[in-house]
């Protein structure tokens, strides 16, 4: 049986997420080296995904409990805003 080689897309962010035509589109970018070597990486549209809203709801549903994981294990930290009310009440 022969082994068909699937694709893979690397992306360093995603540039947009936007909805026209009843489908949501994700713009997946990568990060070019400046050309000259003296300034920020230019973020470079590679590829977009296509999905309907349904697709799109059961992504972030999945993205959402991986998220979930990685804070329990302590690979991501929560982020805390300084410049919310209640943190700016407490300096006071």
């Amino acid at each position: 049986m022969e082994e068909t080689k699937k694709a893979e897309i690397y992306a360093d962010g995603i540039g947009q997420i936007h909805f026209v035509g009843g489908m949501v589109r994700y713009d997946f970018i990568t990060l070019q080296p400046d050309p000259r070597g003296k300034g920020e990486p230019t973020p470079v549209y590679n590829e977009r995904i296509i999905m309907p809203p349904q697709g799109f709801l059961n992504a972030f549903n999945s993205m959402q409990q991986l998220i979930d994981k990685l804070l329990e294990a302590g690979v991501l930290k929560r982020n805390q805003p300084e410049n919310t009310f209640e943190a700016k009440k407490d300096k006071k």
